[in-house]
């Protein structure tokens, strides 16, 4: 498996960004996740995004982290925000998503970010095993979905 940076708005990434969105709507029911993402985000220092391909260069996971401060949202200085995460069904259960994460960590503690926050969903279970099993605590609910009661925001410190 090789992990490749590339733009948030590289073909591949919008490919599988198609498909959690997919995703997302066979879970919750509405037309995906609505948070604003801006490429620019992504831009190393202050983010990256990634894609993990496989032996044949196919796209088969995302996942990347962007730099939050404190803002009306409820970030804290030196936030980086996991966003993306997501592994395709074929592709599931091979720990491809625990080695995409810890990839993230390392990039973000580099880049001198000090905690690494995100927001799912109550009806992703398979990630939020994957994020307490990674040392993810709850924290206080941010960003564009904390008002809303499925949402769950969990922090790692780097």
């Amino acid at each position: 498996m090789n992990f490749h940076p590339v733009s948030f708005d590289h073909p591949d990434a919008v490919k599988l960004n198609d498909e959690v969105q997919a995703e997302y709507h066979l879970r919750y029911g509405d037309g995906g996740d609505a948070t604003h993402l801006d490429p620019a985000d992504f831009r190393p220092p202050r983010g990256v995004y990634l894609i993990a391909y496989d032996a044949d260069d196919t796209p088969v996971a995302t996942g990347g982290w962007r730099s939050q401060d404190s803002n009306p949202e409820g970030n804290e200085d030196g936030d980086a925000e996991l966003k993306r995460m997501f592994v395709v069904e074929q592709m599931r259960g091979r720990g491809l998503a625990r080695r995409m994460l810890a990839t993230l960590e390392e990039d973000a503690r580099a880049a001198g970010r000090v905690r690494m926050v995100l927001e799912t969903g109550d009806q992703q279970p398979e990630a939020i095993a994957l994020y307490t099993s990674s040392g993810y605590e709850p924290c206080a609910k941010f960003g564009y979905y904390r008002e809303y009661e499925s949402s769950m925001c969990f922090a790692k410190l780097l």
